[in-house]
């Protein structure tokens, strides 16, 4: 099978601390992969670096056999990898349907001309858009939200709005940061059934930092370990679990909690 995203011997350094140090990875399509480790280890700063708001100190970042390692995000976007945020950002005091409209503006065709005076062509497009973003928002449960504030909807529905926007960016590649945080465990649950789903539904890879790690476990069919920015392992559930270096880094941590 094709990999779809090559990540090879990334590090960055800020000032003299090295925060990641020859990371590799590579994604097939249609894979759930996990990034796990304690806090500090790294694991957002590699998101930021496959995503473009970071560029590394030394590797390459390839995606569908594309060099992007020092792209823009947008370019990165464009190319079809979407991402989500530890903290959620959503445009709070906007509808839901303005925040799935604002993940499609990225694809948009007409110029600026055609917007500004509201052209025959510019309004065919933002109908094609709306209707896409009807179709989305009843693919992962917020039709009924959809002229709601984003702000007011409960904690787990922001989280799958934040994962909405995300797809309307028509991507390929799915990076979630921490979807599960602050979730109750029925959440969680809800949470995992809905990235298997979106993962079927939209033809999508996943690879997600998580610290739940019921979900990790429960979902990701091979996950990467990192401390202190150094990966120390690299296997499936079963042998992450087991991995005396793993349990080390983690103090204890009960890893099937």
């Amino acid at each position: 099978m094709n990999k779809l995203l090559e990540v090879e011997d990334i590090s960055i350094k800020f000032g003299g601390l090295t925060a990641v140090q020859n990371f590799s990875l590579d994604l097939k399509p249609g894979e759930i992969v996990g990034l796990i480790g304690p806090n500090g280890a790294g694991k957002t700063t590699v998101f930021n670096i496959i995503t473009g708001i970071y560029k590394p100190t030394s590797g390459k970042i390839f995606f569908k056999g594309e060099d992007i390692t020092f792209l823009r995000p947008d370019q990165i976007t464009k190319m079809g990898i979407a991402r989500t945020f530890q903290n959620i950002r959503l445009f709070t005091n906007l509808p839901v349907i303005e925040n799935v409209l604002v993940g499609q503006h990225l694809r948009l065709k007409s110029s600026w001309f055609n917007a500004s005076f509201n052209t025959r062509s510019y309004r065919k497009e933002e109908k094609e858009m709306r209707e896409r973003a009807f179709k989305l928002l009843e693919d992962v449960g917020l039709y009924e939200m959809r002229n709601e504030k984003a702000g007011s909807l409960p904690y787990g529905q922001q989280r799958r709005l934040e994962i909405a926007r995300a797809l309307a960016t028509n991507p390929e590649l799915v990076l979630l940061d921490e979807p599960a945080a602050g979730m109750s465990p029925q959440e969680s649950q809800e949470l995992m059934e809905f990235i298997r789903e979106i993962r079927e539904r939209f033809k999508v890879t996943i690879f997600m930092i998580e610290h739940h790690m019921r979900v990790v476990m429960g979902i990701c069919e091979r996950i990467k370990v990192i401390d202190h920015g150094v990966t120390i392992a690299h296997g499936t559930p079963n042998e992450i679990q087991n991995n005396d270096r793993v349990i080390e880094a983690y103090l204890g941590v009960d890893l099937n909690a």
